[in-house]
């Protein structure tokens, strides 16, 4: 082998070797890249769940302190009222529920307002709107 040749087949092995360096390169930097990818969806997903666990813990605590307030003023209704007697409306599926509990509410009333149990009527022509009737966000 000559000078020549010998120079040709180092020059064959460098670019070779230099292929198979970009070769390793490229799949180092394209798995690299991967690795980040799953990271950082790993790390948005759990940012998300995160969030939407404060949403829903806000919201049952939203939605708590809304019926206590509701819950106050059915307790204060009647009360601040002093009426003798009141027309009741009530969701159409609740009918026998509040028909069954009207009795004892009575009681109730009279005893806390000190008077005698007024006459509540329930309005069987009209009622309060359903729950599937709302739309929630």
């Amino acid at each position: 082998m000559n000078d020549a040749d010998v120079s040709r087949q180092i020059q064959q092995m460098v670019r070779f070797i230099r292929q198979e360096a970009e070769e390793k390169a490229n799949e180092i930097s394209v798995s690299a890249e991967e690795e980040f990818n799953i990271e950082k969806l790993q790390l948005v997903e759990a940012e998300k769940r995160k969030i939407r666990q404060e949403y829903e813990r806000k919201q049952k605590q939203l939605n708590a302190s809304r019926i206590k307030v509701l819950q106050a003023q059915d307790n204060l209704g009647l009360l601040r009222l002093k009426e003798p007697a009141v027309l009741l409306r009530c969701r159409e599926e609740d009918l026998e529920l509040v028909d069954g509990a009207l009795h004892i509410a009575k009681q109730e009333y009279a005893e806390k307002a000190g008077v005698h149990p007024p006459e509540i009527i329930i309005d069987t022509h009209v009622y309060l709107p359903s729950s599937r009737d709302w739309r929630f966000l």
